[in-house]
């Protein structure tokens, strides 16, 4: 809970930005989410300086919530402010060959943005839903292009609200839907991004061909978190599931998709413990079918809720 003090200094630095008890299925991609302590909404860099040091004196804990994606609030919610970015979302060339984007711009932003200069490299996230924040920290990815292909350097802030200096890729611990080595707390606020000179239709063309394929292969008009467990090396987590016969299972509002068995959607109603249910489920059918112990990409945050740490999408 916020005391008194930490609650009257947030609502000095952010007035209504500062929201309390706010349920967290309202932006969750899945719709699932008990309530945060405090949902907080900086408007600028300089402005989460200060929130990072305000909360760094009264000890309330923080995490990133980009949009929601690849996150499973627990239905008792969070403890401490959870931090959205959307306000961060400049993207900016600063050179023809290079982008310079906050964390809180979305997918549809950057995309849109390399179609409308002609720029080519990036077209691979019109397939992953989230902001740049998010993808950084998962390392995003389709397979034959990671967000470490592309990233020159990256920029965040301490718990404390420092700036540190950008950070080049090498550098950069990037893993597999993973960017380890962050210092605990560490806010990711920026990165520098590679592309090429193209022409507008040609990477238009790529991207809608991408937007086709996640349309017919995934679940995308209904709630979902993106994909629920990391493909094993050499198999995927969703040929696993669909072998252990598993597509349209249900529990409650939850089902595994009968579109892509790595995906659970909410059916209407959905909670956490419901999705949990089903994720217990595909992991012990995948484990006794084939030996393969899968392991979850989303990650699982909030109260009484397994925690395996990372930002959300």
């Amino acid at each position: 809970m916020i005391d008194g003090k930490a609650r009257a200094a947030l609502e000095s630095l952010l007035a209504d930005r500062a929201e309390f008890d706010v349920p967290l299925a309202r932006h969750t991609s899945l719709r699932i989410g008990g309530p945060a302590d405090v949902l907080a909404t900086p408007s600028d860099r300089d402005e989460l300086s200060r929130l990072l040091s305000l909360c760094a004196k009264h000890r309330l804990p923080t995490r990133v919530l980009g949009a929601g994606f690849n996150v499973l609030v627990s239905d008792d919610g969070l403890e401490g402010v959870v931090l959205r970015l959307k306000k961060l979302r400049s993207i900016e060339r600063i050179a023809d060959d290079v982008l310079s984007v906050e964390a809180g711009a979305s997918h549809a932003t950057i995309t849109n943005f390399c179609i409308k200069h002609g720029l080519s490299g990036l077209e691979f996230g019109a397939g992953i839903p989230g902001t740049l924040g998010g993808w950084l920290a998962m390392n995003a990815g389709i397979g034959v292009r990671e967000l470490k292909d592309v990233v020159r350097r990256a920029t965040w802030m301490d718990a404390s609200g420092a700036l540190v200096a950008p950070v080049e890729r090498e550098r950069l611990d990037f893993r597999y839907r993973e960017l380890a080595g962050l210092p605990r707390g560490a806010v990711l606020v920026a990165a520098e991004l590679e592309v090429d000179v193209s022409e507008r239709t040609t990477v238009k063309a790529e991207i809608d061909r991408l937007l086709a394929h996640r349309a017919a292969t995934q679940p995308t008009d209904i709630p979902s978190c993106g994909s629920v467990f990391r493909n094993p090396a050499g198999d995927y987590a969703g040929r696993l599931i669909e072998a252990a016969g598993l597509k349209g299972t249900r529990e409650g509002g939850a089902e595994i998709s009968s579109v892509h068995a790595n995906f659970i959607v909410n059916r209407g109603g959905a909670t956490a413990r419901d999705v949990l249910t089903l994720i217990e489920h595909a992991r012990r059918a995948v484990a006794d079918a084939t030996g393969v112990t899968l392991e979850t990409e989303v990650q699982l945050i909030g109260r009484e809720t397994v925690d395996n740490g990372g930002a959300s999408r």
